[in-house]
């Protein structure tokens, strides 16, 4: 596959990664952003959707997918492409000094600069503790829902209790010939109106709910045929040859551990004048930066943002001097935003 060739990389595709994918159409830099997860947003979609935030500059009150639907607004005069589910394997600085990344999926990049935008990590699903699922994953064995019709007319048993969980189970209830959800407890740490949902489906016949915890597997010729159940004073088998388990997810550095940065505590020390790591051209901004008195807020890292990718200007375009223009006075912005905001 032939390398795609942009000025900046975004690594991370949280609030402050797509900010800087703003700041960078600004200021004159191409860009595209990759993310090891299935959607943008990042830990505010994937560990607090629905939980408000209140500190953004100008905006009194948001929950977090609503901020993450505005920067996507913002972003959108840039036509920024974005590649999910592609976590990045390589990292290599070629002679000529850009870089070379490669994703486990094979595709590649070939950047001045790369801006690491990925929160604490990559985040990656907790997976089930029972021997049998290894065998089975992404044959029987899910962490995500890539398609509503790979479930159509399936035994799925949905496994967890936060707001994937519940989305997944009230969106997979349509297509499926029957839909269990299993969660360890009566109570939810999902959006009330979410719980609300699930409870009206259950209570229609539209779909069941058991307490309890993941026992074992049964899958003797590899393909799953119920899942056993733990209770508290027993067990009970529920047929199933589809398991999706939403447990959450945990960070993890990932590659970015073996890329030769200045790593301390699961962070990247920067240099404060402009977020640059220990090795030129790579940058960290965001919660997986770190400084003396860093402060881990959205604010903070669309700032850091701002600085890292001025200095990753002069590396798309060594001896060109950028002119600073304020945006209300940025002619072409302005024309931007009007195109975008009529189609």
């Amino acid at each position: 596959m032939e390398a795609i060739k942009t000025d900046v990389l975004i690594v991370g595709a949280g609030p402050v990664g797509l900010f800087a994918a703003f700041e960078a159409g600004v200021i004159g830099l191409s860009c595209h952003i990759v993310d090891g997860l299935g959607r943008v947003g990042g830990q505010c979609i994937e560990l607090y959707s629905d939980k408000p935030i209140y500190d953004i500059p100008a905006i009194p009150s948001c929950t977090a997918r609503e901020l993450v639907d505005r920067l996507m607004e913002q972003i959108r005069p840039f036509d920024v492409p974005i590649y999910l589910g592609e976590r990045v394997q390589l990292v290599e600085q070629r002679e000529d000094h850009r870089w070379t990344v490669r994703t486990e999926k094979g595709v590649t990049f070939d950047a001045a600069a790369i801006l690491i935008a990925a929160g604490n990590g990559a985040f990656v699903p907790q997976r089930l503790q029972v021997p049998e699922a290894a065998e089975l994953e992404d044959k029987a064995v899910h962490y995500s829902v890539a398609r509503l019709a790979d479930f159509t007319g399936r035994e799925v048993l949905v496994a967890g209790g936060g707001d994937s969980a519940l989305d997944w189970a009230l969106a997979l209830k349509d297509v499926a010939k029957r839909l269990t959800l299993v969660h360890r407890r009566n109570g939810f740490s999902a959006a009330v109106n979410s719980v609300a949902a699930m409870k009206r489906a259950v209570e229609a016949g539209e779909m069941d709910f058991v307490v309890g915890m993941i026992d074992s597997l049964d899958a003797p010729d590899g393909a799953l045929r119920s899942v056993r159940i733990k209770h508290v004073d027993c067990t009970t088998d529920i047929a199933a040859d589809k398991l999706v388990a939403l447990y959450g997810l945990v960070a993890d550095l990932g590659s970015i551990a073996q890329w030769n940065l200045d790593v301390r505590g699961g962070r990247i020390e920067v240099d404060t004048s402009n977020y640059e790591s220990s090795r030129p051209g790579i940058f960290a901004v965001g919660d997986i930066a770190n400084y003396p008195n860093k402060q881990k807020l959205i604010l903070s890292g669309f700032h850091e943002a701002s600085l890292a990718l001025r200095k990753a200007y002069t590396y798309a375009y060594p001896g060109k001097k950028r002119v600073h223009v304020h945006s209300s006075y940025d002619a072409k912005l302005a024309e931007r935003v009007q195109a975008s905001a009529e189609h």
